[in-house]
Order: structure tokens, then C-alpha cells, then sequence
């Protein structure tokens, strides 16, 4: 039986674990707002326009309160640009965890990634607009990331094919046509214009076509 002691140290150590639980969450939810404030300037002026004092004023905070979470600006605007893609992959990975033929797996695909860059239509502008002033290792990651989204996805396409489920000739191909289509959406997206829904059923739909079995003539 434990004595009250040994009460005491556990109670104590479990203390200790939540104050560090709840000091990292409110470290997470601090650099969250920094990237979130940032990203409405870039994508309204600008990186090159926007300076770090004005990121600092626009949350009522000072400039070394930035810099306790990001080095500079350039690294808030990696980590402003790394938010769109790494979501993406985590989708991905998620669909080809599941156990669903290829078809399925491709729906959930680009359901759930044309979600992803309807709700972070943003972040994904400012990439597009400002992946010019990343730096150059940053680019480089950002674009390895890519090329293994569209990679894995062109071995999905090519899983399809040999199950007979797709007619896709070149699967590279495709998968990047899919890829940028499903991208672009962040770029013509109005809200009001069309509901969220209605775009993902139609990048859906639009995607099924591109492989989809054709009549042998």
C-alpha cells in the first residue's frame, strides 16, 4: 500500500505535467495567433510591405514577443507557407491508411484536400503569391513535400489501373494535373458565390471524369 508519501510525490509529479501541458498549449495557441495575424497582412499587402512592427501592432504585442517565437519574418513565412501542404499529406496518409479500393481512397483524397484549401484559402494564397521570398532551403523542403504528394498519388492511380478501376495512361501526369486543379481552387473560391460543398462535389466529380474507364472502341 502506498504510503502518503509516495501520494504525495505522484500528485506532485502529475502537477508538474499538467502546468507543462498547459504552458505548451498556450505557447501553440500564441505562435497560432502570430501566424494567423501574419498571414491576413501578407495576403492583404504583401510580404515584402509588411514589416514585423506591423505584425506586432496589429496583435497589441511588442516586436521581442515575436521574436520569442520565430527568428525573423522569414521564418514566419515558412511556417506560414508549410501549413497548406503538410495538412494535405496528412490527408493523404490518412485515405491510404484505410483499407478502401482505389476509387474510394481517391474520393476521400480530394475531398478532404479540397476541404483543406477552401478552409486555409490564405495560407495557400500567400504560398503561391510569395514562395519567391522563401528561403532557399525552405523552398526546397516545401517542394520535396510536393513531389512526394504527387508521387504517392500517381501510385495510387497506378493501383486503380492495375485493378482495373481507372483508365489513366500516364498516372505522373494525372496526379499532378489533380494536385494543381485541386490547389487552384484557393485562388477563384469566393465565399457566397458557391458553397464549400458544392465546390468539393465538383472538383469530385471533375476528377472521377479524368479517370474514369472509357468505351473500347
Amino acid at each position: 500500500m502506498a504510503s502518503r508519501k509516495d501520494k504525495s510525490a505522484v500528485a506532485s509529479v502529475a502537477r508538474q505535467a499538467n502546468v507543462a501541458e498547459l504552458r505548451t498549449e498556450v505557447q501553440e495557441f500564441k505562435r497560432r495567433r502570430i501566424l494567423e495575424e501574419a498571414r491576413e497582412l501578407f495576403f492583404a499587402h504583401g510580404y515584402e510591405s509588411t514589416t514585423l512592427d506591423a505584425i506586432a501592432e496589429a496583435l497589441n504585442v511588442t516586436k521581442p514577443f515575436l521574436y520569442s517565437y520565430f527568428r525573423n519574418k522569414s521564418e514566419i513565412l515558412n511556417a506560414i507557407c508549410e501549413i497548406g501542404i503538410t495538412k494535405s499529406i496528412e490527408a493523404l496518409d490518412e485515405a491510404l491508411a484505410t483499407k478502401l479500393a482505389p476509387p474510394e481512397k481517391l474520393r476521400l483524397i480530394v475531398e478532404n484536400v479540397t476541404t483543406i484549401i477552401i478552409t486555409n484559402q490564405k495560407y495557400i494564397v500567400v504560398y503561391m503569391r510569395e514562395e519567391k521570398n522563401l528561403e532557399r532551403k525552405e523552398a526546397k523542403y516545401l517542394m520535396g513535400l510536393r513531389r512526394d504528394f504527387d508521387q504517392r498519388l500517381a501510385q495510387l492511380l497506378q493501383d486503380g489501373v492495375d485493378a482495373g478501376d481507372f483508365d489513366v495512361e500516364d498516372a505522373p501526369l494525372v496526379s499532378v494535373s489533380i494536385s494543381g486543379m485541386i490547389t487552384w481552387v484557393a485562388n477563384w473560391f469566393r465565399p457566397g458565390r458557391h458553397s464549400q460543398a458544392e465546390v468539393v462535389s465538383h472538383t469530385i466529380r471533375l476528377v472521377e471524369r479524368m479517370v474514369a474507364k472509357r468505351p473500347r472502341r
